[in-house]
């Protein structure tokens, strides 16, 4: 599975365990706009570093929080490779 439809598929699976409204995953949907809170990030975080082995947000490395779906994806696909 590609490191874009591993984070589309925790995206939604979580939505729906948080009985949340997703709303369509674009590249220039705003991550505040998404229906998700900061709990439901916090998940998706935790569970992407578990099936990618890569948490960007506790790097040394400097990271520029992503605003949009398109940039928290970029985010990921730079720290997995």
């Amino acid at each position: 599975m590609s490191i874009r439809a591993t984070i589309t598929t925790q995206f939604e699976q979580v939505a729906v365990e948080q009985e949340r409204t997703l709303a369509s995953l674009a590249d220039d949907l705003k991550l505040i706009d998404c229906g998700l809170d900061s709990l439901s990030f916090a998940i998706i975080v935790a569970r992407l570093e578990d099936a990618l082995g890569v948490d960007p947000f506790s790097s040394d490395q400097a990271v520029d929080f992503p605003v949009t779906f398109g940039d928290f994806v970029r985010l990921y696909e730079r720290f997995a490779k």
